[in-house]
Order: C-alpha cells, then sequence, then structure tokens
C-alpha cells in the first residue's frame, strides 16, 4: 500500500496509453470528452420523455451570422432572431430614411445628368461656332488677307480665337516674313546643323571655322542644351521625347536656328516657342515663323539678354500694373517683388509653358494681332484673375504660385480679366508710353555722357 501511495505521488496525470494502467486491466476515467449533439439529445429524450424540436428558421434569414451588403440592408432588414425584435415605430423610421436616401440619391443622379448634358451642349456649341468660323475664315478672309485682316468683324472674330485648322496659316501670315527665308534656305541651314552635330559626335577638339564669331564650346554647350530641353518640352504629350514623332522635328529647327542665328544660338525657353509651331504647321513654315517671331523686338531683347530693353519693358509693365491693379502693385512693392521674377519666365516662352496648352495657343492668336501689347497685357489679366489669393501671400508664396499657375485655369475666365485690362495711362498708349521710357533712357545718356577732350 505504500508503494503504491508513493508511486501515485510521483506519476503524472495518467493518460490512455500509459503502460501501467494496462497491467491491471483498467482504464483512467476520461475528463471533459466532447459530446456528440445527437447524443445530447438522446439523452435528454430518455430523461424528460419527449422529443425535443429545434426551432425553426427565420422566413427572411437562414443564417444569423450575416454580413449586411450596404447601409440600407441594415435599414431594411430585420434583427437576427437572438436579438429583440424592432419596434413598429423603428421600423417605420428606417423605412423614411431609406426612401430619403433613394430620394436623394436620384436627385444627385439627376443634376449630374443635368450636368453632363449642359457640357455637352456647351462642347457642340463651340464646335458649330468653330465650324462656321472656319468656313468664314477659309472662304473669305484668308483669300482678302490684307484688305481684311484690320476690320472690327475679322479683328472681333480673332479675338474669340482661331479654328485650330486655320490656325497655323493666320498665324504665318501675321507674323510675316521680313527675313525673307525661303524653305531651300532652311535646308540649308539644317544640313549645317547635321555636319556639326555630327563633327561634334566624332571629337569635340576640332574648331568649326564656319562661325568664327562663336567658339566650339559656346556652341558644343548650346547643342547639349537642346537636347536636354527637348525632353522638357511639354512632357505630358510624350511626342516631343526621344522616341516621340515630333522628337527629331523639334531638334532640327532648333538646331537649324542655332546656324542661322549663331549670334542668338539657342536659349532656354526657345524649344516651347518651337514645339507650338510644330504643332500647327509643317517643318519648314514652322522654322520661317520661328526665326521672325524671334526677330520682333521685345523676343530679340529676351533672347539676346539685352538688360537695358529689358528693363523699359518691365517698367512700361509697372506703369499699367499700376493702372490697373493698384492695390496689388502696392503689395508687390511692400516685399519688393520685381517683374521680372515672373514676367521673364511669361515672356520667354509666351505663356505656352505657364498656361494650359490650348489656353496658351489662344493668346497665341490675339498675340498674332496686337503685337508686344498683348503679351503683357494677357500678364496682368493673369494677375487680375488672381488678385484676391495674392493679397493674401507673402513673397516666397507668390513667387511660387505664379512660376507654376493653377492647372483648372479656364479660357473664359482668363479672357474676361484681359477684357477688363485698359492698356492706357493718361492717355497714352503701351508703344506711346514705352517710347517715352526709350526717349528718357537716351536723354540720360547724353546727359551722363563724359564731356570731349580738348
Amino acid at each position: 500500500r505504500n508503494f503504491f501511495t508513493k508511486r501515485t505521488k510521483e506519476l503524472k496525470p495518467a493518460v490512455q496509453s500509459a503502460p501501467g494502467w494496462k497491467l491491471f486491466g483498467k482504464v483512467p476515467p476520461r475528463e471533459n470528452l466532447p459530446k456528440d449533439s445527437k447524443i445530447i439529445q438522446q439523452e435528454y429524450e430518455a430523461r424528460t420523455g419527449r422529443m425535443y424540436k429545434p426551432p425553426l428558421p427565420s422566413a427572411r434569414r437562414k443564417n444569423i451570422e450575416f454580413e449586411p451588403l450596404s447601409t440600407t440592408a441594415l435599414i431594411l432588414e430585420d434583427r437576427p432572431a437572438n436579438l429583440p425584435a424592432k419596434s413598429v415605430e423603428e421600423a417605420l423610421r428606417h423605412r423614411q430614411e431609406y426612401n430619403e436616401m433613394v430620394a436623394e440619391a436620384k436627385k444627385r443622379e439627376i443634376k449630374e445628368a443635368h450636368k453632363r448634358k449642359k457640357i455637352m451642349r456647351e462642347r457642340f456649341k463651340q464646335e458649330e461656332n468653330i465650324a462656321s468660323a472656319m468656313v468664314i475664315w477659309v472662304n473669305e478672309i484668308l483669300p482678302n488677307w490684307e484688305g481684311m485682316r484690320a476690320t472690327r468683324r475679322v479683328r472681333e472674330l480673332w479675338w474669340q480665337g482661331l479654328p485650330p485648322s486655320v490656325r497655323g496659316k493666320v498665324w504665318s501670315l501675321a507674323v510675316g516674313n521680313e527675313l525673307n527665308i525661303t524653305p531651300e534656305l532652311y535646308e540649308i541651314f539644317l544640313s549645317r546643323a547635321k555636319e556639326r552635330w555630327k563633327s561634334f559626335s566624332e571629337t569635340s577638339s576640332e574648331n568649326d571655322t564656319e562661325d568664327a564669331s562663336a567658339s566650339v564650346a559656346d556652341r558644343e554647350a548650346s547643342l547639349e542644351l537642346i537636347k536636354l530641353d527637348i525632353s522638357r518640352t511639354f512632357p505630358s504629350l510624350y511626342i516631343f521625347q526621344k522616341g516621340g514623332p515630333y522628337h527629331d522635328l523639334l531638334h532640327s529647327v532648333l538646331g537649324a536656328y542655332t546656324c542661322y542665328r549663331p549670334d542668338v544660338g539657342y536659349v532656354q525657353g526657345m524649344s516651347f516657342i518651337a514645339a507650338v509651331l510644330i504643332l500647327n504647321l509643317e517643318e519648314a513654315d514652322a522654322f520661317i515663323a520661328f526665326a521672325n517671331l524671334l526677330n520682333k523686338p521685345c523676343q530679340l531683347a529676351f533672347f539676346r539678354v539685352d538688360h537695358s530693353m529689358m528693363l523699359k519693358y518691365f517698367a512700361a509693365f509697372e506703369v499699367f500694373f499700376e493702372e490697373n491693379l493698384p492695390k496689388l502693385f502696392l503689395h508687390f512693392k511692400s516685399y519688393s517683388l520685381t517683374p521680372d521674377i515672373y514676367l521673364i519666365d511669361w515672356i520667354f516662352t509666351l505663356y505656352s509653358k505657364s498656361l494650359p496648352l490650348d489656353l496658351a495657343c489662344r493668346v497665341w492668336d490675339v498675340f498674332c494681332r496686337d503685337g508686344e501689347e498683348f503679351l503683357f497685357r494677357t500678364g496682368l489679366g493673369i494677375l487680375r484673375l488672381y488678385e484676391d489669393i495674392l493679397l493674401q501671400m507673402d513673397f516666397i508664396h507668390i513667387a511660387q504660385f505664379l512660376t507654376k499657375l493653377p492647372e483648372d485655369i479656364t479660357s473664359e475666365k482668363l479672357f474676361s480679366c484681359i477684357a477688363a485690362i485698359q492698356m492706357q495711362n493718361s492717355n497714352k498708349k503701351w508703344a506711346q508710353v514705352f517710347a517715352s521710357l526709350m526717349k528718357d533712357n537716351k536723354e540720360g545718356d547724353k546727359n551722363h555722357s563724359p564731356a570731349p577732350k580738348s
């Protein structure tokens, strides 16, 4: 007895497979073994003497554990069987909430449908206007260009935007060809550019004696800049990227221009102007328009970085800035924010980098009609459009905002602001104000000139 008592204390809780129990023919008691549901039911029936009837499933839901498909399901569904049922008032309230949700959703759908219809109507109206304007431009205006270009009717039609199909032709006629460049001349300069590219790819140390005014290093840098800028030109379109359909075309026009005007060379921003022209004109025509456009006084001053001329343009701009937007002008003055901070980028690319492409083309339309004055009027229109926002900003935020304008800017809003800008100061128009600034500058130079030696 002592032996077995001692062994029992030392042994771990016995399991069914323990050999010690088998020696004595005994089986250890089973602890907490799970019983089958059928066995439990049979035991219950044997004890009570009556049959067990399981509860009938709900007619609406077979499975209590469900996941509602939406909030409407939570409102309309009955509660699970193990929870108290909804009261009549609660069920009615849920039904009312559901009906209100459905009605609100229908209102939104109707509102969106009306909005889509309005957009489509405006688009159809715009397309009809473009189609009718195109007929007028093709049949009436272009055949009689010199006689009709300055008429009030044509100028009003011009302000509304040129039809894309005639835009390139009108731009070419408006810019003109004072330089008398021919397609054959373009081919000559293009072949020179290709020869230069070939020579630079073979060796970077050869001296090109053709253009003695420019060093090899400068021209190499210019060609490298072209390669870099082409990939940055309208990157969202992908058509000017390497392998795109217009990459080589843009490279050719810019390369030919560096050979045609080695005194100007290539300046960052030119790629955007050339790209817009290529999108609207044939290759040779695009080059002709590009060269003549960059030969205009304003563009030549900026691209040749003529500081004295650029300062005159900025001074003229500030005269009309103060006249049209005095509060914003004083706000800019308080931060010493000068026009060169934002105007240089706008003028260099003719707004094609700063504005959406379709809106930039619309600006180009009127620029070809009105000349350099419209570039500065457009700048004032942009400042007027965002005047309330700019008045709340400091120097850094203003500079950042004007460097990268909002993408949701529309032609209707911008051109309504441009139309509100008055390009007249003390009965003087833009050309008169600019001429007086140039005159003052010449007189100042004479007064400050050294006295002649005896």
